[in-house]
C-alpha cells in the first residue's frame, strides 16, 4: 500500500448535512428483520421525527397516513404491529384531532434519554403498579418486559381502572394456586392476557367490599399451601377451600 492509499483510509468521513440524522444501532437492524415492509417505514417514520431526548412523537393517522402515503386503515395495521413486537408503546389522543403518542421503547431507541413529556405520571404509576402486583403473585412468570409494559399501557388508556385489575389478577392468581394444588398443568401465568376474562368477568359482577383484602390473604395461604406441597413432593387432587 503506497502512501496515498494510506492517507486515504484514515481520513473520516463528513457528513454533507451537520443535523436531522438518527442513529441506527443494531436494534434498528433487527426491527428491519422483525417488521413487515410497512410497519418497518412507519418505525423509521417515527424514529426520525422523534424527539431525540425522548423517543417520543405525536401525529394524527391521518398525518401518518399522508406522509407515508398509505391509507389510515393500513397505518392502524401498522402501528399494531409495532405494539405487537414491543417496538413502540401506543398512546391514543382522546379524539381522532389529538393525535398519538409513540414511544419507542428502550431496545430499539439509541439515545440517552433525558425525560418524557408525554407519559404522564399516573400512566407511569400504573404501569408500575401492574408490574409490581405481576411479580408478587408467585403463580406468574416472573417476567415483566416491553411486551407486559404495552399491555399494562393499553389497559389503562381503555380506561381499566387499577383496583378492578388488581381484583382481576388477585383472582386470577387465586385460580392458578388452586389449580396447581389439585394436581392441573403447572404452567404459569405468561402474561396479562390471562386476565382478560377476569376483568370481563369483574365488569359483570363486581368484587363486594373488601373482597380484595380477603384475596390477598388467601394468596398468601394457598401459596404457603403449595410451597409445602412441592416440599413434601405430595400432590393432592382435591383442595378444600376456606
Amino acid at each position: 500500500m503506497n502512501d496515498t492509499a494510506a492517507d486515504f483510509d484514515n481520513v473520516k468521513p463528513r457528513l454533507k448535512e451537520a443535523s436531522g440524522w438518527f442513529a441506527a444501532n443494531t436494534s434498528f437492524k433487527k426491527a428491519l428483520t422483525l417488521l413487515s415492509d410497512g410497519a418497518f417505514k412507519l418505525f423509521a417514520h417515527i424514529c426520525l421525527e422523534s424527539d431525540r431526548r425522548t423517543g417520543c412523537f405525536r401525529a394524527t393517522y391521518k398525518e401518518l397516513a399522508t406522509a407515508l402515503r398509505k391509507s389510515k386503515r393500513i397505518i392502524g395495521a401498522y402501528v399494531s404491529e409495532l405494539e405487537i413486537h414491543g417496538v413502540c408503546i401506543v398512546q391514543p389522543g382522546k379524539n381522532q384531532f389529538a393525535g398519538t403518542i409513540f414511544e419507542i421503547t428502550d431496545y430499539y431507541w439509541p439515545y440517552e434519554r433525558s425525560g418524557n413529556d408525554f407519559q404522564s405520571s399516573e400512566q407511569k404509576a400504573y404501569v408500575d403498579s401492574v408490574r409490581k402486583c405481576f411479580l408478587a403473585l408467585g403463580c406468574s412468570s416472573g417476567k415483566f418486559g416491553v411486551a407486559e409494559m404495552v399491555s399494562a399501557s393499553n389497559l389503562q388508556q381503555r380506561g381499566i381502572s387499577w383496583a378492578l385489575l388488581e381484583g382481576a389478577m388477585l383472582l386470577g392468581a387465586c385460580r392458578k394456586y388452586t389449580s396447581w394444588i389439585e394436581g392441573q398443568a403447572l404452567e404459569p401465568i405468561r402474561n396479562l392476557a390471562y386476565f382478560e376474562p377476569l376483568i370481563a368477568e369483574l365488569l359483570e359482577k363486581p368484587f363486594p367490599p373488601g373482597y380484595s383484602s380477603y384475596l390477598r390473604k388467601k394468596i398468601r395461604q394457598l401459596a404457603m399451601d403449595w410451597n409445602e406441597l412441592r416440599k413434601s413432593g405430595n400432590m393432592v387432587q382435591e383442595y378444600k377451600r376456606s
